[in-house]
């Protein structure tokens, strides 16, 4: 990804909502799913990591882009940014 596609997608992840809060559980085989529903339904999602999560946020991006197989687009405080891109031709999002 350049760092043009990153920027983009940054701004789109702006106005975005995070779909998918991590608590203490952490990354557990259940997040791993539904992360990779989530981005498989939208490609880029932003993720909201809770206070009762130990983790560095970094590092929970780091372990759930390898376990999806997507990319981290930024993270910033507790919140991640993950994009995938998807099989629909419909839905994509067209990168720069």
């Amino acid at each position: 990804m350049t760092t043009k596609q990153r920027a983009y997608l940054k701004g789109l992840a702006m106005r975005l909502e995070p779909v998918i809060q991590v608590g203490k559980g952490s990354v557990s085989p259940s997040l791993v799913t539904a992360v990779a529903e989530a981005l498989e339904a939208r490609e880029l999602i932003k993720i909201s990591v809770l206070q009762n999560c130990l983790e560095d946020p970094k590092e929970l991006a780091q372990m759930i882009a390898e376990r999806t197989r997507s990319q981290v687009v930024q993270v910033i405080g507790k919140k991640i940014v993950l994009y995938k891109e998807g099989k629909d031709d419909k839905k994509k999002i067209i990168l720069p």
